[in-house]
């Protein structure tokens, strides 16, 4: 189970990305939560994931998990 400290671990386990409707995955140490098949990371802020498109920054291609 994937933890966020200040977010109810129940949140994360039914969001999904808002473009694609696909799973999340969580990426610690920059505090994001990131659709791999979107290609987006949407950002955490205090403990609140902000999950807006336009908010997301892009993912190179590096950073896509296969």
């Amino acid at each position: 189970m994937i933890t966020v400290p200040g977010l109810d671990p129940k949140l994360l386990e039914i969001l999904v990305c808002p473009v694609t409707k696909g799973p999340l995955r969580f990426d610690g140490d920059r505090q994001e939560l990131i659709s791999d098949k979107a290609g987006l990371a949407y950002p955490i802020r205090d403990g609140i994931p902000i999950m807006l498109p336009d908010e997301a920054r892009a993912l190179a291609d590096r950073e896509i998990a296969s």
